[in-house]
């Protein structure tokens, strides 16, 4: 557009200084001079804007994210039923890593028209699609999710079978509308969670998420950390047949009286930065009305976001210093699906804690990498066998595992845990086992202990 418009303003200027050049004073030439700096100034403006309102990623040809979102947006505010569908490249990384970052463009750019062809196929049209990171696409549809389901499933099983230049796609679908949220944030933040959900199940179960709106569940949240209104519950961690941990347990409370579902609220509180406002709530509640008697010791799960923070650390020394009876009873239970690569500063800041007189606790061993790699190469005083292993340990091939991890843990030192027991039968089977410590519901049922 700006071209155009400078070359008019150029023949304009040009024949204006041949037909009248004779009768021109001095000021049509400074004139002249200032309408054409501006046009040059109006063009590199455009340039310039033209670059920062980028419309199409680079790689894939779909819309870039803040414009995807900029145009959803829009929707969102004139459809009352509109849906998302997250589709995710799941193993991108994999392809870049194996065949080079070409080939992962290729794919993604293959991948973003085989979803415009299949919804094509389908009779949906002009339909916003994007790229939003990684191997990830968002689409919104005019309608809501019901609509699109049978569609939206069958393409995720034609995706078993899409291949690319002979490379293998794996690819994950998840879907919600407006019934969920009408803000777009919460509706994609919802979108990851419910693919992340499907992932990790290997079996067909539905998502089922906490019945409150997300900007209510804020609020809650936010109200629940600052009055500390929660529920605290224990349960009894044996050796043989004697009692020496007790777990604690909370769940954050409703205005309403209800209770959260925990795994409803984690996430709430990483996005609001009350991880460890909250831990160390939980922990001082735990501290006075969770330790008893002299020897039998307090657990509890703690984020690992808390434990490297440096605010929590000294929070932690201070409690320890005014209740010296419980140093040397506190048992700090981690866990992570993500590994922590700054292997050498986690290892110092748990070494510090551990001087404080807190033990530590690996969770979920044999089912996130992540633990196998801090039990490596973290000093620590216990692991604790994921609950799987529990409920299927009359299956030979994990009753060998957890006989192993048995064996591997003793010539370190280190105490192994077995959890969610609900049966006599499961309790006999571990027994054959050398294992330090066991929970579940056979032995011992949740106690609530405080109410705020």
């Amino acid at each position: 557009m700006g071209l155009p418009i400078f070359a008019l303003m150029f023949a304009l200027i040009l024949h204006t200084f041949i037909s009248t050049y004779e009768n021109l004073n001095s000021a049509f030439y400074i004139e002249s001079l200032i309408v054409l700096i501006f046009g040059i100034y109006f063009i590199f403006y455009l340039i310039y804007r033209g670059y920062q309102k980028k419309i199409t990623d680079d790689v894939s040809k779909v819309f870039t994210r803040t414009y995807l979102y900029r145009y959803i947006k829009k929707e969102l505010k004139s459809n009352k039923e509109y849906t998302l569908v997250l589709i995710s490249l799941d193993n991108l990384n994999d392809i870049n890593n194996r065949y080079g970052i070409k080939s992962g463009d290729k794919v993604l750019y293959e991948v973003g028209l085989w979803i415009c062809k299949y919804l094509e196929d389908n009779n949906i049209t002009n339909f916003p699609i994007g790229h939003v990171k990684g191997g990830d696409f968002i689409l919104g549809l005019k309608g809501i999710s019901s609509e699109f389901m049978t569609m939206i499933e069958l393409m995720n099983l034609k995706a078993d079978d899409l291949k690319i230049d002979d490379i293998e796609i794996k690819v994950q679908v998840a879907m919600n509308d407006t019934f969920f949220s009408n803000d777009l944030e919460y509706m994609v933040e919802n979108l990851f969670e419910i693919k992340e959900f499907k992932k990790n199940k290997t079996k067909d179960v539905k998502y089922i998420g906490e019945d409150i709106k997300p900007n209510e569940l804020e609020q809650y949240v936010i109200s629940a950390v600052r009055s500390k209104n929660f529920m605290l519950m224990k349960q009894d961690v044996y050796n043989g047949d004697k009692v020496v941990m007790r777990e604690c347990f909370a769940k954050l409370k409703r205005p309403d009286g209800k209770y959260m579902h925990q795994k409803s609220y984690i996430k709430v509180l990483n996005r609001l930065r009350l991880m460890i406002d909250y831990d160390y709530m939980i922990l001082e509640k735990s501290v006075e009305n969770c330790i008893e008697e002299s020897d039998v010791m307090l657990a509890l799960s703690v984020s690992p976001t808390s434990i490297r923070n440096r605010s929590f650390f000294l929070k932690l020394k201070e409690l320890i210093d005014l209740n010296p009876h419980i140093k040397n009873r506190i048992m700090f239970i981690l866990s992570e699906k993500e590994y922590y690569s700054y292997a050498q500063r986690y290892s110092d800041i748990l070494k510090n804690i551990r001087k404080l007189g807190v033990k530590i606790t690996i969770d979920k061993m044999g089912s996130y990498q992540s633990s196998f790699l801090y039990f490596r190469e973290l000093d620590v005083d216990a692991i604790r066998m994921d609950g799987i292993y529990t409920k299927d340990i009359e299956d030979q091939h994990y009753y060998n595992i957890v006989n192993g991890f048995s064996k591997m843990v003793k010539d370190s030192d280190t105490k192994i845990w077995m959890k969610m027991i609900e049966t006599k039968q499961t309790l006999e089977k571990i027994k054959e086992l050398d294992i330090d410590y066991t929970q579940g519901k056979y032995l011992s049922n949740l106690e609530t202990i405080y109410e705020g």
